[in-house]
């Protein structure tokens, strides 16, 4: 077994990683860590557990420790849920020594640091061995991209491999659970959607870009099709929903377009990892899918869900769709674990 670590134990996301390694086969959770005020503390006492699964029996008698890296111990690879701000501080004394796997923003644009999907850019993780030379560190970082972003991006890889994409255009209704326990007051979303999330769009078209570029000599160079995002913050828990607009260079028969996403496998499905869905991208015929309640939890929330793909007849060599992905699980603590899983398997 590997012994892992939970940055941020406390949080939403740090809850998911929780779940989703409570049972898992070869990660064994031995250290959690959270804000000073928790440490000490048994779990369960130092947690209000947010999610609708029981706190798993494993965790609830570990002793938070704070969020050092003296105070974590015989710990192979360390999950991060830190918020940006904290992440920009901590990771990297994490990173002297250990393996960190991060869900944060602060650390996913430095030119030495792996931002990867693995089914879309696992060759992104020779950067590993510049960063180690750049920073002097024996461990170091691999971070996921935003949530919306793994979403969008999962579904484009096909089409990009395939076809001259020419530009994409993007608008999200993004699930409250996104911002946290605390980030939205339930007066401001309740009949109500808020059509700003700060930074999101920003990060959806250069994270895109980036993670469909190509990597050559320890330099990605961004992939050049425009991607312009407009992210909403709407009244669902979990699951974010994604209208996509694409455009190409040339005409794209829908069918193709249909066959490329539907026989899309990525480098965890051959090497058959734990968190890996079965079809990363799973295609619903029907007009009213997909739709966050019924179709976020697809292969354990792993799976992205693509409906309403068809041709779009208002602009030449257009077509457009509607995805679900689970924010919480594939955009953030599961897309972690997959990383750690391939790291794992391959390093």
């Amino acid at each position: 077994m590997v012994n892992v670590g939970i940055l941020g134990a406390t949080g939403m996301v740090g809850q998911r990683f929780i779940e989703l390694l409570a049972q898992h086969p070869k990660f064994e959770i031995t250290a959690l860590t959270a804000s000073q005020r928790s440490a000490g503390k048994k779990y369960e006492d130092a947690t209000t557990w947010y999610l609708d699964s029981n706190m798993p029996e494993s965790v609830k008698d570990i002793k938070v420790v704070d969020t050092d890296p003296s105070q974590v111990d015989d710990v192979d690879i360390v999950f991060s849920a830190l918020p940006t701000e904290n992440a920009a501080i901590v990771e990297p004394k994490f990173a002297e020594k250990h393996i960190v796997a991060s869900n944060a923003s602060a650390m996913r644009m430095e030119d030495d640091v792996p931002l990867v999907i693995p089914e879309v850019n696992p060759e992104y993780l020779d950067l590993i061995e510049l960063q180690q030379k750049n920073r002097g560190w024996d461990g170091f970082i691999v971070t996921n991209p935003n949530c919306s972003t793994i979403a969008l991006t999962i579904t484009l890889k096909p089409i990009y491999d395939q076809f001259d994409i020419k530009r994409v255009y993007v608008s999200t209704m993004q699930a409250v659970s996104g911002a946290g326990y605390n980030g939205v007051p339930s007066m401001a979303i309740v009949d109500n959607l808020v059509p700003f999330i700060g930074g999101e769009e920003e990060k959806m078209e250069t994270e895109t870009q980036h993670l469909l570029g190509s990597l050559e000599d320890g330099v990605v160079t961004p992939a050049s099709f425009g991607v312009s995002a407009s992210c909403h913050r709407v009244s669902v828990v979990d699951g974010h929903t994604e209208a996509v607009f694409i455009e190409t260079e040339d005409k794209c028969d829908m069918d193709e377009i249909h066959a490329a996403m539907d026989q899309f496998r990525g480098m965890p499905q051959k090497l058959d990892l734990y968190s890996a869905p079965e079809k990363p991208i799973v295609i619903r015929p029907e007009d009213n899918r997909p739709q966050p309640r019924m179709d976020r939890n697809q292969d354990g929330g792993m799976a992205v869900t693509v409906g309403r793909l068809r041709e779009d007849a208002a602009f030449e060599n257009s077509f457009r769709y509607v995805l679900v992905g689970h924010n919480t699980i594939r955009g953030a603590a599961g897309a972690s674990i997959l990383n750690a899983e391939l790291i794992n398997e391959i390093m």
